[in-house]
């Protein structure tokens, strides 16, 4: 079975590269580089010694694109690519909308094109909007606050839409919480470039030197220790949930749209992950709490049950796993790729 992997260069679709190889997947890696280094896939190489074909190729360049799927026999696609800043989304949404719906659009058009109809999606929990309750389970209503979110929940109905017009399409929707971490080996991790918009990232290059201090969005939230929890997942184990979504489908004959949380069912506050990362590390972390930044929402976390009973999958990984790995990638790399 060969899996197009788009966006495979980025740092979730990074782990699942390594993740499926391990599994005996072959894989073709599609991505246009914008938010990624190709010096990931050399990366990749060495943890796996497997040859990686890879395809530079933007999802909205339809010639591009059927030349792929000519290319190789594309079994299943993991959907990985689009932008992913909320804070960009909001100053760019049409830039958004433009990669994130039409470049799964074109995707789903060539995909059917050349009769593959096995998709895993890479979704993301802020679909769920502001929940009333936690965990969060997969049939609480749906609302999102920003066009990256929007992005999400427009394709996850492009998705149904096109299962219903075709039983035979095979999809999963899996919904991530907050992924941090990286590869036991250090040899690749999160990368962002510019600024980290997401806390673990921005933590860990306070530590490694490379920023001065970590503000802290709101100290004075309805939690114990007044600032926002979330439920922090592994990268690898999320990378897994991908392969056991790809088993569950391979030898099933009927079409279905699989919608799952991934997550690790437990919620920790900013303020603990800052103290477990320095516990962990030795590293001490200087940080400010600031004014809280409009639109987060204060408690988040899933209830994983589903993903647990259908994939047989859970989160191994602990939080002091998630900081030991981030450090090791970080103290090894501390310009990322470059």
């Amino acid at each position: 079975m060969t899996i197009l992997i788009t966006g495979g260069a980025g740092y979730i679709g990074s782990h699942t590269c390594i993740e499926l190889i391990t599994a005996s997947y072959d894989i073709v890696v599609l991505d246009n580089l914008s938010n990624s280094q190709n010096t990931v896939l050399d990366r990749i190489k060495k943890i796996t010694k497997a040859i990686i074909p890879f395809e530079n190729v933007d999802l909205r360049d339809t010639e591009a694109l059927e030349a792929v799927f000519k290319k190789y026999n594309i079994s299943a696609v993991i959907h990985f690519a689009g932008l992913k800043s909320v804070n960009e989304s909001i100053n760019k949404p049409i830039e958004y909308y433009d990669n994130n719906i039409a470049g799964t659009i074109n995707l789903c058009k060539v995909m059917h094109q050349f009769d593959v109809k096995k998709m895993i999606f890479s979704s993301s929990a802020v679909v769920y909007g502001n929940p009333e309750t936690v965990p969060i389970k997969e049939n609480f209503p749906l609302s999102t606050f920003n066009p990256y979110g929007q992005s999400k929940l427009m394709t996850e109905q492009i998705l149904n839409d096109i299962f219903i017009s075709d039983n035979d399409w095979q999809i999963a929707l899996l919904r991530y919480f907050n992924p941090v971490g990286a590869h036991k080996s250090g040899l690749i991790g999160e990368a962002p470039g510019g600024i980290p918009s997401n806390l673990m990232p921005y933590l860990s290059q306070v530590a490694v030197g490379k920023l001065d201090k970590l503000h802290v969005f709101g100290g004075d939230y309805d939690t114990p220790d007044g600032t926002c929890i979330r439920d922090f997942i592994h990268v690898v184990d999320l990378a897994k949930g991908h392969v056991k979504a790809l088993d569950y489908f391979k030898n099933k004959k009927k079409g279905e749209v699989l919608t799952l949380n991934l997550g690790t069912g437990k919620g920790y506050s900013v303020l603990e992950l800052i103290h477990t990362f320095q516990d962990i590390t030795g590293k001490k972390i200087p940080y400010d709490i600031v004014d809280r930044r409009p639109g987060d929402i204060v408690i988040s976390y899933a209830s994983p049950e589903l993903a647990e009973k259908v994939l047989s999958w859970k989160a191994e990984e602990s939080l002091e796993d998630m900081c030991r790995d981030t450090w090791r990638w970080q103290s090894q790399n501390p310009s990322g790729y470059e």
